[in-house]
């Protein structure tokens, strides 16, 4: 049985500190469908910021860099998982994904597409003590569909925006991930969602991976929950 993981919906602009001056609540977090059973919140995430507060981290981000946490709840009581930059240049960057004792749960290298090894952005994510997973964005035959209609991008962008979410002006997204004859993970641009397959692998790297990928979404949407100013 599958699991479906994906963003949900934020608390918006309006959140203010609580009473006595205790920080906001922690306002994106992570929905968990498993099977039949109703959507669960499976963890609050929020960006971690360097000493230099919210513009350091915008102007590391920039260079592929990401920090963020797992909440069990939006109060901050439980810390789930952490996730850092080990490394970020030349459109290559690595992160890990360790457990609130500083454990080991899993690595994810995003290799942007044209700076690392291929066309397509890749994606490898390899969970602590197991095989690597190796997926990339958008399949071959959308790719070249999207590229010969690269001279309408710009009309298609424009009424993208103007008539909606800017979404139609994206390129392909799809991304399934593969370990020998298995594909543990599925990233879907439908619902933007991510599909963990494999039983074994543990749940908090899926949840990463949403909220992760959705830290590189279209930059025409402009919509990155961790890019926000305040």
């Amino acid at each position: 049985m599958s699991s479906v993981l994906r963003m949900g919906p934020t608390a918006g602009e309006e959140v203010q500190a609580a009473e006595g001056g205790a920080p906001a609540p922690v306002r994106d977090l992570v929905l968990c469908a498993d099977g039949s059973a109703p959507e669960r919140v499976a963890a609050y995430v929020e960006r971690e910021l360097p000493p230099g507060g919210i513009p350091a981290y915008r102007e590391a981000r920039g260079g592929g860099a990401r920090s963020f946490v797992l909440w069990a709840d939006e109060h901050r009581r439980e810390r789930l998982a952490t996730l850092v930059t080990e490394s970020a240049a030349n459109g290559v960057a690595t992160y890990r994904l360790v457990g609130a004792h500083g454990e080991l749960i899993g690595t994810f290298v995003r290799e942007k597409a044209w700076r690392g090894r291929g066309l397509r952005t890749r994606w490898t994510v390899t969970p602590a003590g197991g095989p690597e997973a190796v997926g990339f964005k958008g399949r071959i035959l959308w790719w070249y569909v999207w590229w010969l209609f690269l001279p309408l991008q710009t009309l298609i962008i424009v009424l993208s925006l103007v008539g909606g979410d800017g979404d139609a002006a994206r390129g392909p997204r799809r991304i399934v991930w593969r370990a020998g004859r298995q594909a543990p993970l599925e990233f879907r641009s439908q619902d933007d969602s991510v599909r963990l397959h494999a039983p074994g692998y543990d749940w908090r790297l899926g949840v990463a991976l949403v909220a992760l990928l959705r830290t590189f979404d279209s930059w025409l949407l402009g919509a990155e929950w961790d890019d926000r100013r305040k």
